[in-house]
């Protein structure tokens, strides 16, 4: 798959289905990959022209200095790489880092979107800072390797993380997190040091769902919560037995509730 220059960096970006169909773009949550979403990506590739990508600073594309890897940033890689792919108006998911995307792009880019889904997220800046701190100084330090049972713990619900079903995803992103090397530090001090949107949001008219996990060991049921009764058109999603990676961990309700969202969102724009 190809990468593309956009916002002054190479993108690696992942593209599927029909090219003239209308577009879901997937943005990944920090520790992982556009892999994230390869259970997406079978569902909605036949109706659906689907973009996945991975970060500024993670993944397969460019690594970059702390300053540049802020969400703002981020932010403006994802509008400019739907600008370059000539996407039009798009539907836009993002988990976690990604949703915090997906947020700042449905406030100041509007143009871009069709509808607008987080999971495994917030639109406030971080409450457990104190907490993920020490998290952040290990990872710029050594990488993921020595903390690698702390961030498997902050990803995955208490289901994922004890299911024999899931053992094969679980050991792919174990394998894929203790080989992260220290750049990944400045990605996660970036999120940890984010600032809120919440205020942002008052007024957005785009449909916007916030998908829970109800183990999410991260982020509270609240704060997407937050996110729906903020815009003028939002909803909030519970899913049972998933943590803050949401989507690879119950990944039959999440395109069960993410097609529903996006039907409705069609007709809407239509």
């Amino acid at each position: 798959m190809p990468t593309i220059e956009v916002n002054g960096t190479q993108i690696y970006y992942e593209d599927y289905g029909p090219k003239d169909a209308p577009a879901i773009v997937f943005s990944h949550s920090l520790f992982f990959t556009s892999r994230m979403f390869f259970n997406q990506i079978k569902h909605f590739a036949g109706e659906f022209r689907v973009i996945c990508y991975d970060q500024r600073g993670q993944g397969q594309s460019a690594r970059d200095s702390l300053e540049n890897l802020d969400m703002d940033t981020l932010t403006e890689d994802a509008a400019a790489l739907i600008e370059a792919l000539e996407l039009g108006r798009c539907h836009f998911a993002g988990n976690s880092m990604g949703g915090f995307i997906a947020l700042r792009l449905a406030a100041r880019r509007p143009d871009l979107l069709i509808s607008c889904t987080v999971l495994g997220s917030s639109a406030e800046e971080e409450y457990k800072k104190a907490e993920f701190q020490p998290v952040v100084e290990q990872l710029q330090q050594y990488g993921g390797k020595p903390i690698l049972d702390t961030m498997m713990y902050i990803m995955f619900g208490d289901t994922s993380l004890t299911d024999p079903n899931f053992a094969e995803e679980r050991t792919f992103w174990q394998e894929h997190m203790a080989g992260l090397d220290q750049t990944i530090g400045d990605a996660a001090y970036q999120v940890v040091h984010r600032k809120s949107v919440l205020e942002e949001l008052n007024g957005v008219e785009i449909p916007v769902m916030a998908i829970a996990g109800a183990e999410d060991h991260a982020y509270t049921i609240q704060q997407s919560e937050n996110i729906a009764k903020t815009v003028k058109n939002g909803v909030c999603e519970v899913v049972n037995g998933a943590g803050h990676s949401v989507a690879l961990e119950k990944p039959s309700e999440v395109n069960r509730l993410l097609a529903e969202h996006l039907t409705k969102a069609a007709n809407i724009h239509s």
